[in-house]
């Protein structure tokens, strides 16, 4: 039986065709942005005790619509007022209701770095996301060989992108390279849409020690952030919890627990 994740894939090899065949690499390479410095959500991350990654989606498979009308410029405003270490946009419009052209409104109204969340699967949506103004790429493990994911981090590197690595079970533990520069624990299950923090607590112990850990999904409250700091992570990416009961409140709710 096909699940969630299999068809976002699929889909995701048809909108990577279309891109294939209407654009080419100087599209992206002269756009403006593309040889812009980016910032580098490892630094940010490391410089609090706890960084906080804020989300920005419209909707998601697992909890459906969660603020269709957003204004996502006023949001990121807000999260880098609130003291976000960076900024998470969901750029896939199916399925989560975005688009690569909230980056590109985004990028010029922070100065703090932009993660393009995708379902990267070829080297066009890094040439796609560095044009767009993107500081750092997700890359996960659940859809991706080995191989091609080192392919993928090591052209990202040469873009000057940094790779947030997603992983979600200990077997995709082994997919890890030595060029990404943070790793997250995604708590939910790409393939049942079911979430637990506890995917965080169990694969802490394995994670490689190179680069920070960032626990991705299912942080509600402070306590989470307390019980993942002293597991080792050393940040957090929020999202619903966040859109949901009013990220202004929540953000500056979690702050407390990085002094």
């Amino acid at each position: 039986m096909q699940t969630i994740l299999d068809q976002i894939v699929e889909t995701k090899r048809q909108e990577v065709a279309i891109l294939q065949q209407n654009a080419s690499l100087s599209v992206f390479t002269d756009s403006p942005l593309f040889g812009r410095q980016a910032l580098s959500l490892k630094h940010f991350v490391e410089t609090q005790n706890f960084g906080i990654i804020a989300e920005i989606k419209r909707k998601s498979p697992s909890a459906g619509e969660i603020t269709a009308s957003i204004d996502p410029v006023a949001i990121a405003r807000s999260y880098e007022e609130n003291g976000a270490a960076g900024i998470s946009v969901l750029t896939d419009l199916p399925y989560f209701g975005g688009s690569i052209a909230d980056i590109q409104a985004i990028r010029p109204e922070v100065n703090i770095p932009v993660l393009r969340k995708e379902f990267i699967i070829d080297e066009l949506q890094l040439f796609e996301a560095k044009a767009a103004g993107a500081d750092v790429i997700l890359l996960i493990a659940a859809i991706l060989e080995k191989e091609r994911a080192l392919q993928l981090t090591i052209i990202a590197k040469s873009l000057g992108l940094e790779v947030l690595f997603e992983v979600h079970a200990i077997s995709e533990l082994e997919k890890i390279n030595d060029e990404v520069d943070l790793i997250a624990v995604n708590n939910r299950n790409l393939h049942t849409q079911q979430t637990s923090l506890d995917h965080s607590f169990n694969l802490a112990p394995y994670l490689p020690s190179f680069a920070p850990a960032i626990s991705a999904s299912g942080i509600r409250t402070a306590e989470d952030i307390l019980a993942l700091k002293t597991a080792g992570f050393s940040g957090g990416l929020v999202g619903e919890s966040i859109l949901r009961n009013g990220h202004l409140h929540t953000l500056t709710q979690l702050e407390t627990v990085r002094s």
